[in-house]
Order: structure tokens, then sequence, then C-alpha cells
């Protein structure tokens, strides 16, 4: 296939649309002979080889447990990030000889949400090295070994750098967990599970913002530490017992042997190794063979440049900045929305958490609406299609309510928390949970957008994604709490729904002209 803007540009409607650049999957196959049914059948992609090793032939137990398993690392890294939030109201009593002003105090949360981005400068690079499976438990080591540190910790430097390398053991929960999805599913069952792995993922701050501050003021300082300790204890345990290796070498040639399956469910939709016929005889898939360690692939410093490649790519800059903003605003909101309430007028102490449960509830929502529309929405555009092609861009417009929602979510969060009193902290809550309904989106059609464009490349665009975003996120948080004693809530988070407006309105173009670009990018992959 020919590349280039130009060319990609210069292309008639009806050249692109008839196009087949990485990423378009002819999903649906229209029978024209079988009038008296007129059942269209649901194609798998991508075609799974005849090895029962090959993720995609998996039982459907074993890629449910892989996916709780992934989902539950989300969360946790997540609920030990965000559990010491408001727990910081009780710093002093904990550590009389170290008194630090609250801004000061925010910093065990910046550090904690930069390193989960910039850790997978290397976790990406290693899980494309030598596989996902060493990778994750080796993260999930250091998360439950970090975590113990911090509840042990006796000094603000000591808590410092343990939330520091606490960052990096959850680092891989954002980037290698959902490339195992990517992995194990084929492209018509992809959206609901990433929906599952996002409410997860944006729960876990939610819920940790929520619970630690009872858990420090009715347990104790350290015991918020200790629950967190166990909970990372046992996804490391999850990842030992329950994943297997999921990085696999398909063979590039794959024939099919037999018509598409339906989308019933039916036995013949499990993936069976019936359907495919290749020559090779392959071992049975043993619990040894799940193990993977090995073999190692390619060069691992050309590994480490090789993400940064996927900044040419438009649909890379577009996630990037729609998740950076969010999960800004959001840990934004969790630090300053306690802050504000365990302040007069509101006075709520231990309480303060409770500021979470609007975020919750947007979650709750976003995830019934997310986990409903975008598989079918991809089905129905394929099925309409004279050729049964499957586009990336056609999963785009069901961000366009809830990137609107959360950018007026900011606006009502800032004005609301200018103004306290009476019941105005029922918009903060309200402007949370606006702010948490679009969060869902980002990796849900977002990261789903990556894998379907980018194939291979999609753990090298989370990479990317992952640290803007971490890196906005600890800039917000590290500054936001002086800018908000100093001007009130207003102004910092009027500027920042103004920037997540142009964030939003750049999902059009890649709507409109995404599969110019894919042609125009195509040699990038």
């Amino acid at each position: 296939m020919s590349s280039g803007w130009k060319y990609a540009f210069a292309l008639s409607k009806e050249d692109v649309k008839n196009s087949t650049p990485p990423g378009t999957v002819a999903l649906v196959s229209h029978d024209p002979a079988d009038v008296e049914h007129a059942r269209d059948t649901i194609v798998k992609f991508p075609v799974p080889s005849s090895d029962p090793a090959d993720p995609l032939n998996w039982a459907p137990w074993r890629k449910t447990a892989l996916l709780l398993v992934a989902s539950l690392y989300a969360f946790v890294a997540n609920y030990c990030s965000s559990a010491i939030a408001p727990a910081l109201q009780i710093w002093y009593p904990n550590f009389p000889t170290e008194p630090k002003p609250y801004s000061t105090l925010t910093h065990l949360i910046a550090v904690n949400v930069l390193m989960l981005g910039a850790s997978n400068i290397w976790w990406v690079p290693l899980s494309n090295w030598a596989g996902r499976r060493p990778v994750l438990i080796v993260a999930t080591l250091i998360l439950t070994l970090c975590t113990m540190w911090c509840g042990l910790a006796t000094s603000f430097d000591s808590l410092l750098a343990a939330r520091f390398f606490q960052g990096v053991g959850g680092g891989a929960a954002d980037t290698v967990a959902p490339v195992l999805i990517g992995d194990v599913y084929f492209v018509h069952e992809r959206g609901r599970a990433m929906a599952v792995y996002t409410f997860f993922l944006a729960a876990g701050s939610i819920v940790g913002g929520i619970a630690g501050g009872y858990a420090a003021f009715q347990l104790g300082w350290a015991y918020n530490f200790w629950i967190c300790t166990a909970l990372a204890g046992a996804v490391c345990l999850g990842t030992i017992f329950v994943v297997p290796e999921t990085l696999y070498d398909r063979p590039a040639q794959v024939e099919r042997a037999s018509t598409p399956s339906d989308d019933s469910g039916s036995k013949k939709e499990g993936g069976a190794a019936s359907h495919i016929q290749v020559a090779d005889a392959y071992r049975p898939f043993t619990f040894s063979r799940s193990l993977g360690f090995g073999p190692i692939r390619g060069n691992l410093i050309s590994l480490f440049f090789q993400p940064w490649r996927t900044l040419a790519l438009p649909g890379t800059w577009v996630v990037m900045l729609h998740y950076a903003g969010l999960v800004g605003g959001i840990v934004t909101i969790s630090v300053v929305g306690a802050q504000l309430v365990s302040m007069p007028p509101y006075l709520w102490g231990a309480s303060a958490g409770l500021i979470n449960i609007g975020g919750l509830v947007g979650t709750a929502l976003a995830t019934v609406y997310t986990f409903l529309v975008s598989d079918a929405r991809l089905k129905s555009q394929a099925k309409h299609d004279a050729h049964g092609l499957a586009e990336p861009e056609d999963r785009l417009p069901t961000m366009f309510p809830p990137l609107a929602i959360a950018t007026g979510g900011f606006f009502v969060f800032g004005f609301c928390g200018q103004y306290p009193g009476g019941t105005r902290w029922v918009g903060l809550e309200v402007g949370f949970g606006m702010v948490a309904f679009g969060l869902m989106q980002a990796p849900s059609i977002g990261f789903n957008y990556l894998i379907d464009s980018y194939g291979h490349l999609a753990g090298d665009c989370f990479l990317i994604v992952t640290i803007l975003r971490s890196i906005i996120a600890f800039a917000w948080t590290f500054f936001v709490s002086g800018w908000v004693t100093d001007k009130g809530t207003a102004e910092p988070f009027g500027i920042f729904g103004m920037l997540m407006g142009i964030f939003s309105l750049l999902t059009i173009p890649l709507w409109l002209y995404g599969k110019r670009m894919r042609i125009a990018r195509a040699h990038h992959q």
C-alpha cells in the first residue's frame, strides 16, 4: 500500500472507503446466498493460529481470570496511590517532630502519580523483550514491598522515597496490563473487556480516596498502608498463579478452513483450532508452557527507543491529551476536594474522603454506557458497510458526550469550590462525577482505538500516553494546592476546563480523517 500525507489526502472518498490500511479489518461477512436467514456473521480478527498456546485460542474462563487480575492490578495501583490523600489531615499527630504545610504533603501524591507513568519507560520495552508475565511479576512484587515500606516509614523523606518506588511498582498497570487484553481478545470483544478494566482503573483512586480517610482516622496512619500491602500482595500472587504469558509470535501465514463464526458465543466462537489450518504440529498448552520466561525478542536498546516513534501517529497525541487532562483533573479534584470539605464551613474530618462518592457514581454510570455502546457501535457500522469493514474511528463518536460532560465538570467543581457554604458541596460531588464519567472513555475507547489502529505498537503508544499523563497529573498536583490557596478554585479549574475542551475538540478531525492519517502513516507500522 502506498502511503504519505500527500497521497492519503489526495484519495477520493470512495478510494478511502475501500482502502484497508493497518487497523481496518473485515469484521462482518455478508452472505448473499443465505437469503432465507439473511444473517451476517462476525469474522474473528486477529486470525488465530492452530496452536493451543495462542492466547486467542484460550478458553473463556482463562481469559476472564486474566482480565480480572489485570483489572485488580489497575485498581490496587490507583487505590494505593490515592488512599493517602484524605489522611494528610492527620500528618502532624503522627509526625509531630516534622510539621509540614499541606502544599508540601501533596508531594507524597505527586511523586507517586509521576512514577505511575514515568516508570513505563522501562516496563513497556522490557515486556516486549522478555514477555508480559515476568514484568508483571516484578512490578507487582515491587508494589507490595514498597507499600510495606510506606507503613514502616518514620520520616517524611523516607515516606517520599517509598511513595516514589511504590509508583514504579504500580506503573505497569496502565500499560502492560491493558496490552494483555489486546493480546487475548478479538477486535469485536475488546470494547467490553476494556470497559471492565477501565472501571477498576478509575474506581481504584476513588475508592482509595473514600476508604483511606476512614482507615487512617479509625485504625491509624500506618494501618492504611497495611491494607494496601495486603491488596498488592494478593495481586502479586494472582499474577504468579493465574496470568500466563500472552506475548505470542503468531505465524505470518494463517488460512481459514471454514466460514466465519457467528457472534452468539456458541462453541465455534471459542477460537477452536479446527477453524485454522497450518502445517505445523503444536505441543499441548501445559502449565509449564503458560509460564513463559522466553524466548528473548529483539534488541533491548532499540526497544527502548521504539516507543518514541509512535509520536508520529496522530491517534497517540489525541488519546494522550485526553488521558492527561482527565487523569490530571481527577487526581487534582480528589486532593483539593478532600482539602475543601475538611475546612470550614464543612468540617467533614474523617469523612473528607466522601467527596469521592460523586466520582464513584460517575464511574459506574460511564461503565454501563461504555459496556453497552463501544463494541455494539463498531459491529453495527461494519454490518452497514458494503464490504463488512470495521474502522477504529467507528468507536470515536462514543466519546463525544462523555468528553463534553467532563469539560463541564471542571467548571462546576471550580465555581462551587470558589463559593463554599450551604449545600454547595453537592456541586463539588456533581463536578467530580462529571469528570469521572469522561475519564472512563480515555482507556475504554481511546486505548481500544490505539490497539485497533496500531496493533503491535499499542504498548508503545500506551507508554507515551501514560508518560504525558503522569507529567501533567504531577504538575497539577504539585502546584494546584498553592494556586487554590492564592486564587481560589474558580481560576485553576476554569483553565483546566478550557484546556480539556480544546483536547476534546481534537477528537473531531481524528474521527473525520483518521483513516486517511492511518493510510499516510502506514509505513510506520
